[in-house]
């Protein structure tokens, strides 16, 4: 960034130096908590003066730091749509936000995002995970990293001692960062009182978490889901903290770990060697790497608990070839009809092979990057990726997603089923017609992807 275009924002709890841009000022890696290895954060609230925000923070250690696997077709996939040619550092000290401000820096409305990845990947500064596009529709967008897999979601009876809760570390920092941003946000311009929760995938379903727990009252006005809303079967569904541990307890043996305080001290190749050692010998790890019931932010099962959810403004979203999209759809469109959601169905394919609305490929739309992708879109992909942006910067600013120009978006009410459709050549009320072929083809390796 040329020296010309560096600018320094003071504040009553340090000055941060960032980064002018034409549509925006970005303040990067901004540090919201600092947490030892297996304990909750602990929240940040004083910086020194000039604080350098002007690159982008460090991800939490993953399993691609070490182990790529790029020869996985599904791996490959994924890495050619959002990190390819992009550079990422990896730290345990990694909860930072990204956060991005329009010109017009008065009592915005905010939007923070919170990204996919499995619980076990997944960086805030993945493309497309920018907010220049929303910046200019008057939406300061805030975009945060968290703790994932072994570092994540870890259980021991010893936390349980220590704290009386267990796990859930990661779900821990996306409630620190938005209690950072509800208490600092003004100071960069953004409205504290007028804050969206909006994320994707494992990103959408914590939100939905987060949105169980009555406690989180007034911390955000509106969020939205997209693919991963509504309770999930019961196999995918959060379980007891103790029933995980001995997943845990297996790891720690296998590196010859007696206790906690060993495997915190051990170095992070070591523990990340050994989390991808019991993936290939077990084929449960993704239920052991996830939220669980820690009888605190996750105080019950999930089927009691979204009986009664924040009384929130609410928006879900689905693609015609997501994850496991019929049940994807099931759960979305049930969770939307009884909590009066604006649904939204995303069936548009991705041009340049033959996967569909893949899971994930509306994320380009919605942050306007679809120039930055590899991917042949063309005008028409352009003025959809617009009316979306415009249709869910309204939805941030007043929590209906409705305006000028555009089709009328109805929200599910009294127990009925409304569905906005995103086509290629129209968008309009309608049924969704989701298939599962994108989905195989990645996992068998289109050659064409």
């Amino acid at each position: 960034m040329d020296e010309n275009r560096q600018i320094i924002l003071h504040t009553s709890f340090g000055s941060f130096k960032g980064n002018r841009t034409d549509t925006c000022d970005e303040y990067l890696g901004i540090p919201y908590a600092k947490a030892e290895r297996f304990r909750y954060a602990e929240s940040i609230d004083h910086y020194g003066d000039d604080f350098d925000a002007s690159s982008f923070g460090s991800a939490c250690p993953q399993y691609r730091q070490y182990f790529p696997q790029l020869d996985n077709p599904e791996r490959l996939f994924y890495h050619r749509e959002f990190r390819e040619g992009l550079e990422f550092h990896y730290e345990e000290d990694c909860l930072n936000l990204n956060i991005y401000v329009p010109k017009q820096i008065k009592d915005c409305p905010v939007a923070v995002f919170i990204h996919g990845g499995g619980f076990n990947s997944g960086a805030n500064s993945e493309e497309p995970f920018r907010g220049y596009a929303l910046a200019q529709r008057g939406i300061l967008t805030v975009f945060i990293n968290y703790r994932v897999g072994i570092f994540g979601y870890l259980t021991h009876e010893d936390i349980q001692k220590e704290y009386g809760r267990d796990g859930n570390f990661g779900l821990d920092d996306q409630r620190t960062a938005l209690r950072w941003v509800k208490k600092h946000i003004s100071e960069f311009g953004g409205d504290p009182e007028n804050i969206t929760v909006f994320g994707q995938s494992a990103g959408a379903i914590s939100i939905q978490y987060l949105c169980l727990d009555h406690r989180n009252e007034g911390l955000f006005q509106r969020v939205f889901m997209m693919s991963g809303a509504g309770e999930f079967p019961q196999f995918a569904s959060p379980r007891p903290a103790a029933s995980t541990r001995e997943y845990w307890l297996e790891l720690m043996h296998s590196i010859h770990c007696t206790s906690l305080d060993e495997l915190r001290k051990l170095p992070v190749e070591d523990v990340l060697r050994a989390a991808q050692d019991m993936k290939n010998r077990r084929s449960d790890t993704l239920y052991n790497t996830m939220p669980v019931i820690d009888g605190d932010m996750i105080a019950k099962p999930i089927r009691e608990l979204i009986r009664d959810p924040l009384k929130t403004g609410y928006m879900t979203s689905y693609t015609n070839t997501d994850m496991y999209a019929p049940l994807m759809a099931y759960i979305g469109n049930r969770f939307g009809k009884d909590n009066d959601a604006y649904i939204g169905f995303f069936d548009i394919d991705a041009p340049g092979d033959d996967n569909g609305a893949f899971h994930s490929s509306d994320l380009r739309y919605l942050f306007g990057r679809l120039d930055t992708s590899w991917r042949p879109y063309t005008l028409k992909d352009r003025l959809i990726s617009e009316k979306m942006m415009d249709y869910f910067a309204a939805y941030a600013k007043t929590g209906n997603p409705n305006g000028e120009g555009r089709p009328y978006w109805k929200p599910c009410s009294s127990g009925k089923l409304h569905i906005l459709c995103f086509r290629q050549n129209r968008i309009a009320a309608g049924r969704p017609s989701y298939r599962t072929l994108g989905r195989n083809m990645i996992r068998k390796g289109n050659p064409k992807a």
